[in-house]
């Protein structure tokens, strides 16, 4: 089992940069696929991008490809998630994931943190 803390959401203006983290705990972190989600108010949970547990493998949505970047630290037991460009509709709360296959789908993935919010002001 893995517990999930995630931090650096806040308020940016269009165009500008954050840095999400997400800390886990547990020893079994560099076992698991972890991802970012993020759902804005009245729509579903969407995915934003994945890394596998060596780091070999990431897939973006097509939404960010180009303006966020995934990575990890497994010695950190850290994963990031480096926004650039942002846009208002960017607008959400962000969550951290874990799970074991490097899938797009919020069933995919078995524990998540309890998000952070990242604001996009036009």
């Amino acid at each position: 089992q893995v517990q999930l803390v995630e931090s650096g959401g806040g308020l940016v203006q269009a165009g500008g940069s954050l840095r999400l983290s997400c800390a886990a705990s547990g020893r079994t972190f560099s076992s698991y696929v972890m991802g970012w989600f993020r759902q804005a108010p009245g729509k579903e949970r969407e995915f934003v991008a994945a890394i596998s547990w060596s780091g070999g493998n990431i897939h973006y949505a097509d939404s960010v490809k180009g303006r966020f970047t995934i990575s990890r630290d497994n010695a950190k037991n850290t994963v990031w998630l480096q926004m650039n460009s942002l846009k208002p509709e960017d607008t959400a709360v962000y969550y951290c994931a874990a799970g074991s296959f490097l899938g797009t789908r919020v069933q995919q993935y078995a524990y998540w943190g309890q998000g952070t919010q990242v604001t996009v002001s036009s």
